[in-house]
């Protein structure tokens, strides 16, 4: 390759670096595995060591992390928090050690794991958690103090009051947090974290602690950054004084005094990746005595006395026996592979996700074939590649009704996953009632997943219209359910039959059709049964309804199972028309207002119900079509927005005089 050649590849590679650092370190939606990463980062380095006149400041090899966010206030690292260089082989270990005692003479080291998760660093003055912050570009990060502290494992006060003390650690998610997380965005039907490292980060950037706190989040403590007055002079001494102060620190730290000790425990390290209950993604080899770190320093990127061991993902050959659909809370049909059983990351795999039908057709599986296997973050197994020449036949075809109740898929417009339109479908039973009985649907209080679950187990519903049905003793019967809560609950739903239709129409879960939607839809057909009456393209005729929406209303209602559900519903004494008062007149129609502060003598709920009344639509932010903004006391920024874009600002009496 000529120079030419490798400056084109060289500034590709750069290119290609530095898109999957922004995914990785500040979207926390990484496109490839670390190992891909790895390669892609080493065949730079290389070609850099081949022509060091390449090299400038803003190369990936010469940056640490990633930019801060805007989402917190910045924080300034004093001590930097450096990356570590990596070996990816044992005779790369050595050749670290060789350099280290060419500088220093006989090191001691110190062995410990890799954690994946996401690195912070924690204050103390006195003994008190002050400010935490993330790592962001090794020298400014983001303050996330709040949500630290909502991590129950990080230590609010330390065992004696120290005058100050700054520590590294990493935070992490285990795997029994992280698939307990992945149900809970299943069953709400968002898209689950693709692993846990990008669980770690997306908990810990929550703007609300409170989130953070039920993300089930741990830490482990490895560094002290600073500790003034405090005599340490070795990384083990300092690994006793975290512990002694009450920080969570690794039990599987070794202090190693030659190479070979290191090397061994490595390979150790790495043989109990499958049983430690969270990821790490290598060990971490450190130059023990603190004095001898001072000697050896630091690069522009990294410490001279530390090397990361990065573990090849490990990778098996097995062969695929059959193929089996499960139907998934929101209606997700999802091929999962069965297959001879292989040992991989210290467990026994047999079955790996197929993820979705192009899924498939991409890679050519097909029931006979001989697969690559891995764990993907080291949990969840998948599949890499189809062996050459092992697929006899047509790729697998995924099935055209569902195999859980035998109603109709779809696969719709923009998406790769087929999914189960039946309202009745048993396989998606727990997640619509959840819907069903939440806040913004019918409002059922006392009704949660955790009750929901005990009456799906003990077969007492099996559609949202048997929650009517319930009584007392059947309540009363469950567990943790006295005869007052139970009477309660009766209570709570007997009272949702009195709710206006628009909130039925959001429980039944119809895709597409959010709370606003359902408000509409109830607007112009104002029962069930003119819902039921309606076509599409009368439904499309609704303003603010798109052609997909009015198609998935018509589809759901053309449904045998919805037209059952209503039925029930109907004989339970649900209410099925709408209770609110039909347009007076379209005064406001075409017209968009904003609502921002609190009005005098009316709630703002009262003031959209008139606006919507009057034909008008209420949003929730000032562009240059709004038509008014009404504005009441401690109106804030939306109310300053609509003063530079020259929009209409109206007070509540000036509104109440448009409608007289």
């Amino acid at each position: 390759m000529d120079q030419q050649e490798a400056l084109k590849e060289y500034q590709s590679l750069c290119e290609q670096i530095r898109y999957h650092n922004r995914k990785y370190y500040v979207e926390d939606a990484p496109e490839i595995d670390d190992y891909e990463y790895d390669m892609l980062y080493r065949r730079l380095q290389a070609i850099e060591a081949a022509y060091p006149a390449f090299v400038t400041p803003d190369s990936p090899t010469q940056q640490v992390g990633g930019p801060a966010l805007n989402t917190f206030a910045p924080v300034t690292h004093e001590v930097p928090m450096e990356s570590l260089h990596d070996s990816f082989s044992e005779e790369e270990l050595f050749d670290f050690d060789r350099r280290v005692r060419e500088a220093v003479g006989d090191p001691v080291y110190v062995v410990e794991p890799k954690f994946d998760g996401l690195s912070v660093s924690l204050e103390y003055r006195d003994g008190l958690f002050v400010r935490g912050s993330t790592r962001g570009d090794g020298l400014v990060g983001e303050d996330v103090t709040e949500n630290l502290r909502a991590i129950r494992t990080v230590p609010k006060k330390l065992a004696r009051p120290v005058p100050f003390l700054e520590v590294r650690g990493e935070v992490y998610m285990s795997h029994e947090s992280f698939l307990s997380l992945c149900a809970r965005q299943e069953l709400s039907d968002e898209k689950p974290f693709k692993n846990p490292r990008n669980a770690d980060a997306g908990s810990l950037r929550q703007k609300n602690p409170k989130i953070t706190a039920s993300r089930g989040l741990d830490i482990f403590v490895f560094n002290v950054q600073q500790a003034p007055g405090e005599e340490l002079s070795a990384h083990d001494e300092s690994l006793a004084f975290l512990r002694e102060l009450g920080f969570p620190v690794t039990d599987l730290n070794r202090t190693c005094s030659s190479m070979e000790e290191v090397v061994a425990r490595v390979r150790e390290i790495g043989e109990l990746r499958g049983s430690l209950g969270y990821s790490i993604d290598g060990a971490v080899v450190k130059v023990n005595d603190f004095a001898q770190r001072e000697a050896l320093g630091s690069t522009a990127k990294f410490p001279r006395w530390a090397e990361a061991f990065k573990y090849p993902p490990e990778e098996k050959e097995s062969r695929l026996v059959d193929i089996e659909i499960n139907v998934g809370r929101t209606g997700v049909l999802t091929p999962t592979g069965v297959f001879e059983p292989v040992t991989l990351a210290g467990t026994t795999v047999s079955r790996a996700t197929l993820h979705n039908e192009d899924f498939i057709a991409e890679k050519g599986i097909c029931i006979g074939c001989t697969c690559v296997l891995r764990k993907a973050g080291e949990i969840i197994p998948e599949v890499v590649s189809v062996v050459e020449g092992t697929a006899q036949g047509e790729p697998y075809r995924m099935p055209e009704t569902c195999p859980s109740c035998g109603g109709p898929v779809v696969r719709e417009e923009g998406e790769a996953a087929l999914r189960c339109v039946n309202p009745e479908c048993p396989a998606q039973l727990l997640r619509h009632l959840i819907h069903f009985a939440s806040r913004d649907a019918m409002d059922i209080e006392g009704l949660g997943p955790a009750v929901l679950e005990q009456l799906l187990e003990n077969e007492l519903v099996r559609s949202p219209a048997d929650l009517y049905r319930l009584t007392v003793p059947q309540l009363a019967a469950l567990e943790r359910m006295g005869e007052k809560s139970s009477q309660n609950l009766v209570e709570a739903i007997a009272k949702t039959k009195e709710n206006d239709l628009y909130r039925l129409i959001f429980a039944l879960g119809i895709r597409h059709i959010g709370q606003k939607a359902a408000k509409l839809l109830t607007s112009r057909f104002r029962s069930v049964d003119a819902i039921f009456a309606a076509s599409a393209e009368e439904i499309a005729s609704i303003e603010g309804f798109g052609g997909i929406m009015a198609e998935s209303v018509a589809d759901f209602f053309a449904q045998p199972g919805t037209a059952r559900l209503i039925g029930e519903l109907r004989d339970a004494g649900v209410n099925l028309e709408s209770r609110a008062p039909e347009t007076a007149d379209a005064r406001f129609a075409g017209k968009t207002f904003v609502l921002t502060g609190t009005p005098p003598t009316m709630t703002r709920s009262a003031a959209s119900a008139l606006v919507e009344t009057y034909g008008g639509k209420v949003s929730s932010s000032v562009s240059k079509k709004t038509s008014f903004v009404l504005a009441g006391e401690e109106a804030g920024s939306k109310l300053t927005k609509a003063n530079q874009l020259g929009v209409p600002v109206l007070t509540e009496e000036e509104f109440l005089k448009m409608l007289e």
